[in-house]
């Protein structure tokens, strides 16, 4: 099959071998995958992220760097057939989309970060039958695609256990902190603020629910906000993942106020414990999405409850992912765009 692959540390364009279904397998052709900014750190620090996973535990631990793997892991696919022995699920021709794991044979594998896994940067991918989610006919590819990245920002928005009353602050408006702020809109909370730097991601929150997008470099987003009558954050989602922002954040939010970790820092974080006992806060560690997440996500964007078209951007084919990736690290660029690895 054609795909764009990662090998020594850059993407390639080229024929790799066709995945061959096992039992519990369903064998899918890609239509639309997602490109994540967890693709951008694997090109970037790709061998930090497989030790880390090694040494602590994590999903990449099973990925050998000295062999080609194919990404891809927002994506949504047309099923062809299954392995021998599979319950079948799912009718061959039906469109699907999962969440990004393989379960079968006893094995626990990331697709798209695990060599026997191809993502959705390649033509075919193998699911887990378990896990496959059928797409509703009048979803569009595209939309369809976004039920992975939402579905993460819904797991994180749920693990602060957001209730009546709270103030809710996102920061960072990349396509998880805005799937915290839909998820947040989804449970009736409100007001919500939003921080970003980029112009462009503020509106893009105030689109998908936030009350108040504020710009760091003018108003710290942690203090009282005129426009919420002075009333400050009680919940903060750090959707960044840069070193130093734990401390800002304990820092700067008032007593009794939680806090959840859902930006990916690959860097040893500074928590200075007094400031937080003191202030009596509480710290939440969110990480990817569960099957309920997904469940929800993609019943929301199918009956409009939550409208992601805002987060997409170009559509490319596989000669186009190298570059894409690249203009990712541009704030401007697109929330997603997305790949349809049967065009190059």
């Amino acid at each position: 099959m054609k795909a764009a692959y990662y090998l020594a540390g850059r993407i390639e364009v080229g024929d790799v071998p066709d995945p061959v279904p096992g039992k519990g397998h369903a064998l899918v052709r890609t239509h639309s995958c997602g490109l994540c900014a967890s693709d951008v750190h694997f090109l970037r620090s790709g061998e930090k992220m497989v030790k880390l996973s090694r040494e602590y535990g994590g999903p990449y631990a099973g990925l050998d760097l000295d062999k080609l793997f194919v990404p891809g892991h927002e994506y949504v696919g047309e099923v062809l057939d299954y392995g021998p022995g599979s319950k079948r699920p799912v009718r061959p021709g039906a469109r699907v989309t999962s969440v990004p794991v393989m379960r079968q044979s006893g094995a626990h594998r990331v697709v798209g970060y695990h060599n026997e896994c191809p993502g959705g940067f390649g033509e075919y991918m193998l699911l887990d039958e378990d896990l496959i989610m059928e797409i509703p006919s009048g979803l569009d590819d595209d939309r369809a695609a976004m039920t992975e990245p939402l579905a993460v920002g819904l797991e994180h928005a749920r693990r602060g256990e957001p209730t009546a009353g709270d103030v809710p602050l996102v920061v960072g408006c990349g396509a998880i902190g805005l799937g915290v702020i839909a998820g947040l809109r989804l449970k009736g909370i409100a007001p919500i603020i939003a921080a970003d730097f980029n112009a462009e991601r503020r509106a893009i929150a105030v689109q998908m629910g936030a009350d108040v997008a504020i710009d760091p470099r003018e108003l710290s987003p942690f203090g009282p906000v005129h426009q919420l009558g002075m009333r400050r954050a009680t919940l903060v989602y750090e959707c960044v993942g840069v070193p130093g922002l734990l401390k800002q954040i304990i820092s700067s939010v008032g007593f009794g106020a939680r806090i959840v970790m859902g930006g990916y820092c690959l860097e040893p974080e500074e928590l200075f414990v007094f400031s937080a006992q003191n202030k009596r806060l509480t710290i939440h560690f969110a990480c990817g999405e569960e099957q309920q997440d997904m469940e929800l996500a993609l019943r929301s964007i199918a009956d409009g409850t939550i409208d992601v078209t805002p987060w997409l951007g170009g559509r490319i084919g596989l000669a186009g992912v190298a570059g894409a990736l690249d203009a990712m690290s541009n704030p401007s660029s697109p929330v997603r765009t997305v790949v349809d690895p049967r065009n190059m």
